[in-house]
């Protein structure tokens, strides 16, 4: 079941502004290349990250689930000057290839990607998160969840990303 009209779907990225090129290069990039592109935070979603990360101005960003970089670079527009974004990757594959993406961006030396099981990961990351964004495997949601709660500032969000995947 898909909870999405493909009609509003449309209509939406109609009036989306466009994507930058960096960001237009990883999102072709991923569809032409990757075998599971469908997991790739799209335009409209990116455009969403960004707007909300430009009106907390977080410092701390922690994303579980990097994938190719796509959403990491979205959250970083609105970081603040002196910010950090963490983001945790699983699969090496997948963490090389945001690497490189990463390496062309201007928000380079503040994304700091880390390889391995975001469960093991987390509890080595001190900071105080102000925007957290959890788009990794669905049936540890509610670990990362508890694993980022405690550590999450007063006024800092968490946003969960398919929540209701394929309506489940």
């Amino acid at each position: 079941m898909e909870l999405i009209n493909p009609a509003a779907e449309q209509y939406a990225a109609s009036i989306t502004s466009k994507e930058d090129a960096l960001l237009k290069n990883i999102h072709d990039q991923t569809v032409a290349a990757h075998p599971h592109a469908h997991m790739l935070s799209g335009h409209v979603q990116g455009k969403i990250l960004t707007f909300i990360s430009n009106i907390l101005s977080p410092k701390y960003i922690l994303e579980i689930g990097t994938f190719t970089g796509y959403s990491a670079l979205c959250l970083a527009e609105g970081m603040a000057t002196n910010g950090a974004l963490h983001t945790i990757e699983i699969r090496e594959d997948d963490a090389q290839t945001a690497s490189l993406n990463f390496s062309n961006s201007t928000h380079f030396n503040k994304v700091h990607l880390h390889l391995g099981n975001a469960k093991d990961i987390i509890p080595t990351l001190n900071f105080e998160w102000d925007l957290v964004f959890i788009d990794a495997d669905k049936t540890a949601y509610i670990d990362y969840y508890e694993l980022v709660l405690p550590r999450l500032s007063n006024k800092g969000i968490i946003i969960a990303d398919n929540v209701l995947f394929h309506g489940d």
